[in-house]
């Protein structure tokens, strides 16, 4: 009799023959796996190996070391063979990944002296291990599986650790309904149980952002041969500082993409809306390191509005990938960057305070160069005019409604212009106006960047559980009609915060924030607060420790209906 979890195995089976992989049932254990994997490797490699020099091989490549093996899983490698002689390998095909063999095994089982495993579904790049699938029966929940390869991972001994399953890249668990992803990682990065999530737990979605839950669809939009191959070649990024493998989750790699194939297919500008707490640092980067390796773009710009965040977006690059960008202490250490051709120099961080200095030739250093008789920095930049530039602003929303934006246009007819924002510019929200003759309109982000390439807003964000949900509580004043804005209200909105707030922060253990409509309307409250605390005589005076400190005020349009901390 056949169980619901064997036909379910059958099931995603033929489906991923149908995605043109090749089922290789006679691969059972770890003699027939490392038979077909030498197999592969000879074949790619050009090469014919004794018996001996494989064996060696194995015991070279095999580590208990997950960030290792996927170092080597990507990168050009170097074997002597017993005749003294240099042999340079990679596993697989890493210049045309989706050139490599796909090949799927079931119930694969290996023994070692330790521990006696079986793995539901493998797939295997070039004889590789790559991803593990776990099936679990309808009304199981995938935790469990999850929770079994964890267990596996941490059994003495085990396959992950003594044979090529080192090389796993990422794990799929489903019980057919509900389909969830993770990478692989070392044990300080690879910790989880039923009731708390500790690794990051992915369901892939749609561009829109809808949920990829059944197997099925799964298996169309993510275990496609190509979509595979780049998920881990390209959109996995390993943290060397942290000895950490990073999945990408689908909202960045779409927005990626999209800036990627505006710049292959030179379609303008755009810009990408993901909210804050959303990972944007981590996109732009695999962005910018994308770019660097197409030859068409001569220099690509992460362009930040402060001085900190320069800092801080330099130590997360360099975090992501060891001496990824170096600092410009200066307008001149700039300039050189932008002139170098040093590879190391094509993906530079700076200031967008920099980068306007430097071109505007009415600034101090511009003007103080000219005195000198020396060429200025705009004058120096000049060979760079018509070059293909890529410009990628942090926080787009606040910086790109100046001078400097058109600046650069001007100065870089050729450039195409990308932005980050959690919080863009449209029509209601916008303050910056534009005037064209007699007519005056109000600048957007979309005016500035032309398209939105990707969008994941804050209730996406908030589904993903990337980040905390928020706990609105509405309040309307008893009795007589108040309107929102008048001074009762406000004097009924302070009480109700001060009735509630020790229960709604427990007990002063959190900080609070009130978001008004406009300054006078905070400092209004501030009067409010000050008076209603001192008729109180509470233990804190101070009116700002009721709403944290400092304060953080806030501007917001005014609802139709009060709301209270």
């Amino acid at each position: 009799m056949t169980s619901p979890e064997h036909k379910l195995e059958n099931q995603l089976i033929e489906k991923l023959q149908d995605l043109k992989y090749e089922y290789r049932p006679d691969i059972r254990d770890r003699a027939t796996l490392e038979k077909n994997f030498r197999k592969k490797f000879e074949a790619l490699n050009h090469v014919r190996l004794t018996d001996a020099e494989f064996q060696r091989l194995l015991e070279e490549i095999v580590t208990p070391d997950v960030f290792t093996a996927a170092h080597t899983l990507r990168n050009r490698s170097s074997f002597t063979r017993d005749d003294g002689t240099p042999l340079n390998f990679t596993l697989v095909n890493i210049d045309e990944w989706c050139k490599n063999t796909f090949e799927v095994v079931s119930q694969l089982r290996i023994n070692t002296d330790n521990s006696h495993h079986h793995y539901d579904v493998i797939l295997l790049v070039n004889g590789i291990p790559a991803a593990q699938i776990e099936l679990k029966t309808l009304g199981i929940n995938p935790r469990r599986a999850i929770e079994q390869i964890v267990e596996y991972k941490n059994d003495p001994g085990n396959g992950y650790t003594r044979t090529i399953l080192c090389f796993v890249q990422l794990f799929i668990v489903t019980n057919r309904d509900s389909t969830y992803y993770f990478a692989n990682n070392n044990a300080r990065h690879f910790a989880f149980n039923a009731d708390e999530r500790f690794l990051p737990i992915y369901e892939h979605a749609l561009a829109d952002n809808s949920k990829v839950k059944g197997l099925d669809a799964f298996a169309d939009e993510f275990l496609a041969k190509c979509t595979l191959a780049e998920t881990i070649s390209r959109y996995m990024v390993l943290v060397a500082s942290e000895q950490k493998l990073l999945m990408m989750p689908p909202y960045q790699i779409y927005a990626v993409k999209n800036i990627v194939d505006c710049i292959d297919k030179n379609l303008g500008n755009g810009y990408v809306w993901h909210t804050t707490g959303s990972g944007k640092t981590l996109t732009s980067f695999k962005a910018s390191t994308l770019l660097k390796a197409n030859l068409s773009v001569d220099k690509c710009l992460f362009v930040v509005d402060r001085k900190d965040l320069d800092r801080q977006t330099r130590e997360e690059f360099n975090r992501f990938q060891e001496g990824c960008v170096e600092e410009n202490t200066n307008t001149r250490a700039l300039v050189d960057r932008l002139l170098s051709d040093d590879a190391a120099d094509k993906v530079i961080v700076c200031t967008i305070q920099k980068l306007g200095l430097a071109l505007d030739e009415n600034s101090k250093r511009n003007k103080g160069r000219e005195k000198k008789g020396r060429a200025t920095f705009k004058d120096l930049l000049e060979p760079l005019r018509n070059k293909r530039m890529v410009f990628i602003f942090d926080e787009c929303h606040r910086s790109q409604f100046g001078d400097t934006h058109q600046t650069i246009k001007d100065f870089f007819p050729r450039a195409q212009l990308f932005g980050f924002t959690g919080t863009p510019i449209f029509e209601q929200n916008a303050s910056y106006k534009r005037i064209e003759g007699d007519v005056q309109t109000l600048r957007t982000t979309q005016d500035l960047f032309q398209k939105e390439l990707h969008k994941y807003t804050i209730t996406h964000a908030i589904e993903d559980r990337n980040v905390l949900r928020f706990h609105v509580d509405y309040y309307k004043p008893e009795g007589a009609e108040i309107k929102p804005g008048e001074t009762l209200a406000k004097i009924a909105v302070v009480d109700a915060i001060l009735a509630k707030h020790d229960a709604a922060t427990g007990q002063r253990r959190f900080n609070a924030l009130l978001a008004t409509a406009s300054i006078n309307d905070a400092i209004e409250y501030y009067g409010i607060f000050d008076a209603l605390q001192n008729g109180r005589k509470l233990s804190h005076p101070d009116p700002l420790s009721m709403l944290g400190s400092p304060p953080k005020l806030t501007s917001s349009p005014p609802s139709r209906r009060t709301k209270r901390a």
